[in-house]
């Protein structure tokens, strides 16, 4: 394939299926065969840890409630929906910026089989060859310390983080701008593409007939490949574009609202459109300072997160924050599950992993102990949801194992291996 062509192909969006052949099938697949597996993987994040008293649901796995004015509240429409894990421990990692650091890596290193990766980039590594963007992360005000530890959840690598777009309208340009030329220009674009996918599968089909038998199944792979794409430009159709989002102001506390309600519209439309299947929305970073001012707070998040009990009016107001950070997961949530899949049954959530993340357990003790997950979506079937699981010191490198084989990979550990192997007993 000439210079020029990838260059051609890379501007329609399409330079990945389109790479050489045997390069492109060439890597050794760590995806699983068979059984019921997700689509996609999600991961939402909102810092500084919590206080478990007002974070824990009341009862048992499959009878449990969120108490009145819990932090979790907000959630119980969509507990049918969701997996609620509690009390998994970040090995090796302490504080805020240990806790950050191993969210999503795990403590992993460039020696252990996640390669020292956040999942969301070692999950993407695996599914993210057929779409438009292996991975899309979404931020709202992560940057205005700049780059580092405290401020960055993904890496594709140790010590090299993936920077979370903080723009609603950088992103909406990048995703979407294909489209803002009206419905004739969109619809000359995904032309302009099929014809270089035709073209692709008809230089494929009369290869395939001078391949040796070792060379065809990866063919084959790759002709599966473009036929996927092939759907995803007719998908693009009805995929349905969000709003253009406001310009300007991603620095200003006031607008986080917004700018979240924005990056969750345009995180669920790419992913209806299959542009990507991995996506991450970062709300901030570690020590936060957003202060929640349109809920009539006036103290920063990080501030009231290490309140005492003594400050019962304190409390009460992280509690606050807390509880609309539950909304906006719900939001997320309940999107997904009123979007169909374009070419599958059910919802986009019933094939979907979505996870909400937090770097600490008990924010008052800057401990990476019995730190909460939340996870919501059927997996495809994987698992079943609408349960509380209470585990004692259990590693959550573990649960990063499970998460990984619900997308359909193989691997045995994530992370730090010496801390145990499999998935999180009782997930599935």
């Amino acid at each position: 394939m000439s210079i020029r062509r990838r260059s051609v192909l890379h501007g329609l969006g399409i330079g990945l299926v389109a790479a050489p052949f045997l390069n492109l099938l060439s890597a050794p697949s760590t995806r699983a065969e068979g059984g019921p597996t997700a689509r996609r993987l999600i991961v939402f994040f909102s810092p500084n840890g919590t206080i478990p008293q007002h974070w824990k649901p009341s009862g048992t796995e499959t009878d449990f409630a969120f108490p009145a004015g819990s932090i979790l509240e907000p959630l119980a429409d969509i507990q049918d929906r969701l997996i609620v894990v509690e009390g998994l421990d970040f090995f090796g990692a302490d504080n805020h910026e240990g806790g950050m650091a191993a969210m999503l890596t795990a403590s992993g290193t460039a020696s252990d089989e996640s390669g020292g990766m956040s999942i969301d980039q070692f999950v993407a590594q695996q599914i993210g060859q057929d779409t438009r963007f292996a991975s899309l992360e979404f931020g709202v005000q992560t940057s205005a310390w700049g780059g580092g530890v405290q401020t960055r959840m993904s890496y594709s690598a140790p010590k090299e983080w993936v920077t979370p777009d903080d723009d609603p309208a950088h992103v909406y340009g990048r995703l979407f701008g294909d489209f803002m030329g009206g419905d004739e220009a969109a619809a000359a674009l995904r032309a302009r593409r099929q014809r270089v996918v035709d073209l692709l599968v008809d230089e494929a089909s009369a290869l395939r007939g001078r391949l040796g038998s070792e060379e065809r199944p990866k063919l084959d792979a790759h002709l599966d490949a473009l036929a996927k794409v092939e759907k995803g430009l007719m998908g693009a159709v009805g995929c349905g574009l969000p709003d253009a989002p406001m310009g300007g102001g991603t620095q200003d506390n006031a607008n986080f609202p917004a700018i979240t309600t924005a990056q969750i519209d345009m995180m669920v439309a790419a992913l209806a459109c299959d542009m990507t299947r991995v996506a991450s929305l970062q709300l901030s970073h570690t020590v936060s300072p957003t202060v929640c001012s349109w809920l009539g707070v006036a103290e920063g998040h990080h501030s009231l997160s290490h309140i005492d009990d003594s400050n019962q009016a304190g409390v009460a107001q992280f509690v606050q924050c807390e509880r609309w950070m539950a909304e906006q997961f719900k939001y997320l949530v309940e999107k997904l599950a009123a979007t169909p899949e374009a070419d599958m049954q059910g919802s986009m959530l019933d094939n979907s992993v979505v996870l909400w993340a937090k770097e600490m357990g008990d924010s008052r003790l800057h401990t990476c102990a019995g730190v909460p997950f939340v996870i919501a979506g059927g997996a495809g079937g994987r698992w079943q949801t609408g349960r509380y699981l209470k585990f004692n010191g259990e590693s959550h490198g573990k649960l990063m194992v499970s998460l990984c084989q619900a997308l359909g990979l193989t691997n045995e550990t994530f992370g730090n291996p010496m801390v145990g192997n499999g998935p999180l007993p009782g997930l599935v």
